[in-house]
């Protein structure tokens, strides 16, 4: 790799803050200005394609009014909240864009989640409505809705679902098919500013269910504008979209990046590894989103002579390690690797722009950012501090949580903590006192390690938050989920590191009350009834007692040194197995035969 100075990276980093900057809390320009502002410039551009429909920027904004029209209908006003329910389609853009139009919040909700999760996530948002996929319609069977609670609307699919029972639905695109396709009056989200929330984004912590995340406009707007800026990105750029529109990446870096360069988004269901490559060569895509997992699954495949005929020439995302980064571009040809670092909630963030292998982003200069890396121990689960009680920066080479310095300048988005829909979840977000009297922090909960050079890496979740699947699991949440499990004494759940596999996969250490037997297919159909798969424990240890400090909290920093080695471990242990609804004594060949490898001490 060629070296580049700190001032080139800091020049880079300068247009995406310039773009950040411009973004005021008390603006009137929002989501909806912007949609119709790029319906104007590129009208007749092609801005969003699933399968063989395309539409244009013109004929989107023209469907987002009818479908604007016909919630406004349905009894929404400016700042009233929506629930928005549905897998990947171009009718998630069009739904939420509308709700924008009216100046209606949209909560996106995690398309997985059903019962106690979902009735948390109607009353942490305060939703009026539910705008739900019918795809999605078996989660309405899991929850009891109060009479009047919500109004809920169908979003249709082909071919048409049978309607959930027991609820009332409106055929929404069929209402919305006969409504003016013309720009609704302003006047309607006049009460709309910069700081008003665009969005919600369900963002697991390290306890207790899913908290919904603030967007605001401005850091919506902030984040598209400054991509396109510092990343070169313009309208004839294609985006392929093939992580979820209910996370921040998709919904908020993705959509918004590629609205704001007036470029195409092709949009997919889910992520096929077969259809991938087919794809990109098809709509002639130039820009993916990715995850590791998704370069992972790609260059396992048999190699083809067709390996870099293609167009796709940056990519941008988190968890390329740095093991597969080299490999991956050279074999398929990708110019820049955008691998990047933050959270949907975050007031601060890194991202490599200097295609430097394994990296997640450049700090030139300490003057220049609100980030700061902080020694913590994470024996003691504890902040080193200094005989003054104040936190100690990490020098180079040294592991420690980054934190970003809340800013509350007047007039200025850039370095706010917007927080979540809840005050005691932001307030547990926020660290003050950190390095003097009365300052204030964001805590990311993440570890990360710098160079000498100023380049960061990421280390490791804190705590009982694990990540699986692309997707965040507090352990807590499944403790509770699963704590009535007949016969159990003590549950311990955590995350263990699976060889060739990102992020950590869910154990639980399991105590039966004595003369209980373990029954791993209930404890199966208990994982199948109560949790998504992602959260589901992949692994269980089945122990003679429960490992706790002297103030009985569970430890797990030993059990998870110990993974699901069943050459170290003297305890029985199984994995999950789909296949067979239940969960098997772990031995090398069920590993094998599940594809599964062996746990690496």
């Amino acid at each position: 790799m060629t070296t580049v100075t700190r001032e080139q990276t800091q020049q880079k980093l300068n247009k995406l803050s310039a773009a950040t900057m411009a973004h005021t809390p008390l603006q009137r320009y929002t989501v909806a200005d912007r949609l119709e502002q790029q319906a104007v410039t590129f009208a007749d551009r092609p801005f969003l394609i699933e399968g063989n429909v395309c539409l244009t920027y013109a004929e989107v904004n023209a469907r987002v009014n009818q479908l604007a029209n016909a919630a406004q209908q349905c009894g929404l006003i400016a700042g009233d909240v929506a629930a928005v329910m549905m897998d990947n389609r171009i009718e998630f853009f069009l739904v939420w864009l509308g709700l924008a139009k009216l100046g209606v919040t949209a909560a996106l909700l995690n398309t997985n989640v059903t019962g106690k999760a979902l009735a948390h996530a109607f009353e942490a948002t305060d939703a009026k409505a539910l705008f739900i996929g019918d795809e999605c319609l078996a989660a309405l069977s899991s929850v009891e809705l109060q009479p009047g609670q919500l109004s809920l609307h169908r979003i249709a699919a082909k071919p048409v679902q049978t309607l959930a029972k027991d609820h009332e639905l409106t055929d929404f695109l069929a209402l919305a098919d006969s409504a003016c396709r013309d720009n609704l009056p302003a006047l309607l989200r006049q009460s709309i500013v910069g700081e008003t929330s665009v969005f919600y984004v369900f963002t697991s912590g390290t306890t207790g269910l899913p908290k919904a995340a603030k967007v605001s406009h401005m850091k919506w707007l902030g984040v598209g504008d400054g991509m396109r800026d510092m990343l070169e990105y313009d309208s004839n750029d294609v985006f392929y979209c093939v992580l979820p529109l209910y996370h921040g990446a998709a919904g908020m870096s993705l959509t918004s990046t590629a609205l704001a360069s007036g470029s195409s988004i092709v949009v997919r269901r889910r992520f096929s590894v077969s259809q991938f490559w087919p794809e990109v060569r098809k709509y002639n895509v130039t820009v993916c989103q990715y995850i590791g997992e998704i370069c992972r699954y790609l260059i396992n495949q048999a190699p083809s002579e067709d390996d870099k005929h293609h167009n796709l020439r940056k990519m941008m995302g988190a968890g390329l390690g740095a093991d597969m980064w080299q490999a991956f571009t050279e074999r398929f040809g990708i110019e820049h690797i955008y691998e990047g670092w933050s959270a949907t909630e975050a007031n601060t963030s890194l991202i490599n722009v200097d295609n430097k292998i394994g990296s997640c982003g450049r700090l030139p200069f300490a003057d220049k950012t609100n980030a700061q890396l902080v020694k913590y121990d994470v024996e003691a689960d504890d902040y080193c501090r200094d005989s003054n009680g104040f936190m100690i920066p990490c020098q180079p080479g040294e592991t420690g949580e980054m934190i970003g310095m809340i800013l509350d300048i007047p007039n200025v988005g850039a370095g706010r903590f917007e927080g979540y829909t809840s005050a005691e979840a932001t307030n547990k977000k926020i660290l003050r006192g950190v390095f003097s009297e009365g300052d204030s922090w964001w805590s990311s909960g993440d570890l990360l390690r710098r160079d000498a050079d100023g380049y960061y890496y990421f280390i490791d979740r804190i705590g009982d938050t694990y990540r699986w699947k692309s997707e965040n699991v507090s352990t807590q949440e499944v403790s509770q989920a699963l704590a009535d499990f007949s016969g159990l004494e003590m549950l311990n759940i955590y995350g263990v590191r699976v060889p060739g596999q990102e992020g950590r996969a869910g154990m639980a250490a399991v105590v039966m009350q004595p003369g209980v037997d373990f029954e791993p297919r209930r404890f199966y159909q208990l994982t199948e009834q109560r949790l998504p798969r992602y959260a589901a424990p992949l692994f269980v240890r089945l122990s003679q007692q429960a490992d706790m400090t002297a103030t009985f909290k569970l430890r797990k920093v030993d059990l998870q040194r110990q993974g699901y080695s069943a050459e170290s471990i003297d305890e029985p242990l199984f994995v999950r197995d789909d296949h067979s609804a239940t969960y098997q004594p772990l031995t090398t060949a069920v590993l094998e035969q599940l594809q599964i490898a062996v746990f690496e001490a």
